[in-house]
């Protein structure tokens, strides 16, 4: 790791890397206000405190409610790196690292369903609910054609519109759709994705030397095995490290 590098200099001088969250990777105790990573968000935590750490500063989070709210997060400076799914539309407003780990995208369906695989919900009259500007959303949108997709801004107002009846299935990654599945019965997680999910920290355009150094980062937490020992501590399910 060089710290001397002077595109760094402002961040190691703060004594701060400011990590950007998004929903649904973060959840904050009702009680003590304390901030909880979820999925993404609990391996972004020990990653940014390893970072940091490497650094000789701490690690610093800020809460937004959306990838299109932390990527503006980052454009603006009020964060320095945000995990983030590898998609086209968002590598022309930001820099990538190499993918570090990944999940798989399926669909949450209620009991009774005659959906149930990925193909049988691409059909005329089927309302599939995503969350807009998420990567399972923009991934999505390239492979259904006849189904309609009802965009929410949060995840939990895609859920709501599922358990209302207003849909027939809801997008978003397997782990996440697990959770909700538990809140209701009979609802079930499909076998098979529609896609995967390839996460990789983001850094905002222009510098050039703070994307080789977490560049450089991302690819020593895989070769070191951290990632895989931060997926069995959080006990994620159906997250795995990242092809190369």
């Amino acid at each position: 790791m060089q710290r001397a590098d002077p595109s760094l200099t402002d961040v190691v001088r703060s004594g701060r890397i400011r990590v950007g969250l998004f929903l649904p990777q973060y959840a904050k105790n009702p009680v003590s206000g304390d901030l909880q990573g979820i999925g993404t968000g609990f391996i972004a935590i020990e990653i940014a405190h390893s970072l940091a750490a490497r650094l000789g500063i701490t690690a610093r989070f800020t809460e937004y409610p959306s990838p299109k709210a932390a990527i503006a997060g980052l454009k603006g400076d009020t964060c320095d790196v945000v995990f983030l799914g590898l998609e086209p539309s968002r590598a022309a407003e930001v820099d990538f690292s190499p993918p570090i780990f990944q999940f798989e995208y399926t669909y949450l369906v209620p009991a009774g369903s005659a959906i149930g695989s990925i193909g049988d919900a691409d059909r005329p009259g089927v309302r599939i609910a995503i969350v807009s500007s998420h990567a399972s959303a923009l991934a999505l949108r390239r492979l259904v054609t006849k189904a309609e997709l009802v965009g929410s801004e949060l995840p939990d107002d895609a859920f709501a519109l599922l358990a209302a009846g207003t849909v027939d299935a809801f997008a978003l990654p397997r782990e996440q759709l697990l959770d909700y599945s538990a809140k209701l019965p009979g609802f079930h997680v499909l076998a098979d994705s529609y896609g995967i999910n390839r996460v990789a920290m983001a850094v905002a355009k222009g510098r050039a030397a703070w994307l080789a150094l977490v560049a450089e980062f991302s690819a020593e937490t895989k070769a070191s095995g951290l990632i895989q020992e931060v997926i069995a501590r959080g006990d994620l399910r159906g997250f795995a490290v990242a092809a190369a």
